[in-house]
């Protein structure tokens, strides 16, 4: 059975492996241990502390196999986006302008440098090894920053975003950062995308142009990258989009990937979270798992893909497999959240 719950300092070896697998494919992920240790203190601070507003927080998770104890995977929530350090992204405006002599009218876009993500809460840093990636391990990890969220609402704000990867050539370049932000920052796409994942951004704050760009001064290699994900991201976009985000505009500066968006109270997992009691065990592990189970805690937070019985008349709490309640650490009379794992329809028509 796997389980995901939050990374302890003893993670550290197993999350350096997978950062060393994930290569250039994810910033938020660095082979740098220094900077994976901060990133463990960090979310451990963040489980054991009271929801904070103004603050900026990671609760970062990992998918642990308990057969092995090896470190399959993981993802993170990143609360109060900006509250430490500027948080830009590039928002895509359109200016309209007319001529009545001559009889003429002019469409544009512009990029305009914006914090419009203030106090937002990121969905990141999800990267599954590539031996593990089956058996629907994907939904598991990336769910369960959703459960998270259902069961400790409070500690996360209501306007949730996601950063996809923007599109690279074949020699990992961004021909966007090739047209805009080479000439301000002197290094190339990778020396700028290492540095930035490192946590050291305020060069960012300090170089970055804060007047508009119109983009039809780009080259057209930019023009037509601009929103474009990386090849490599069309299943994120896809289980994106069935919970409910949206692109709304916003690109990132380094790439130009998409700005994913979504109200916390409309994503679909969240929204299907039921709350009840542990009510009994049986025995085994049933059949193809259907749900997604967590624990109502939030340092031992735990989430496991399982079946569910939920109580009928007569008989009280929801049912759980041995296995599923051991791995989550409940009893009977515990709390515990359930949400499909699978969506049949649902009220996005997707």
């Amino acid at each position: 059975m796997f389980v995901v719950r939050p990374a302890r300092l003893d993670d550290l070896d197993g999350l350096q492996a997978l950062a060393k697998q994930a290569g250039n494919e994810l910033t938020t992920l660095p082979d740098h241990r220094p900077t994976l240790k901060k990133k463990i203190v960090s979310s451990v601070h963040a489980f054991s502390s009271k929801p904070a507003k103004t603050e900026k927080r990671t609760y970062l998770l990992v998918l642990e196999d308990l057969a092995t104890g090896a470190i399959a995977g993981t993802s993170a929530l990143v609360v109060g986006l900006g509250y430490d350090k500027p948080f830009y992204t590039y928002r895509l405006l359109h200016q309209t302008q007319v001529s009545y002599v001559p009889d003429m009218r002019v469409d544009t876009e512009l990029l305009q440098l914006s914090n419009d993500f203030l106090g937002a809460t990121e969905v990141a840093t999800l990267f599954l090894a590539p031996e593990y990636r089956k058996g629907k391990l994907g939904k598991l990890l990336s769910k369960a920053r959703y459960m998270l969220m259902a069961a400790h609402p409070d500690h996360f704000s209501d306007t949730i975003i996601s950063e996809i990867r923007g599109w690279l050539d074949e020699n990992g370049n961004s021909p966007f950062w090739e047209s805009i932000g080479r000439h301000f920052f002197g290094m190339n796409f990778k020396e700028a995308d290492k540095i930035n994942g490192q946590g050291n951004s305020q060069f960012i704050s300090d170089l970055m142009p804060k007047f508009p760009i119109y983009t039809s001064l780009l080259p057209k290699e930019a023009r037509n990258v601009i929103g474009k994900t990386h090849d490599m991201a069309t299943a994120a976009i896809r289980l994106l989009e069935r919970e409910g985000f949206r692109f709304t505009g916003a690109v990132d500066i380094f790439d130009a990937g998409p700005a994913m968006e979504a109200h916390k109270k409309l994503i679909w997992t969240i929204r299907k979270c039921e709350v009840d009691t542990l009510g009994g065990i049986v025995e085994g592990v049933g059949r193809t798992p259907t749900h997604l189970a967590a624990n109502g805690s939030l340092d031992t937070f735990r989430v496991v893909k399982t079946n569910v019985i939920e109580g009928g008349s007569g008989s009280s709490g929801t049912w759980l497999p041995s296995k599923a309640a051991e791995a989550l650490g409940i009893k009977v009379g515990d709390p515990i959240h359930y949400s499909p794992l699978e969506q049949v329809s649902d009220d996005f028509g997707v």
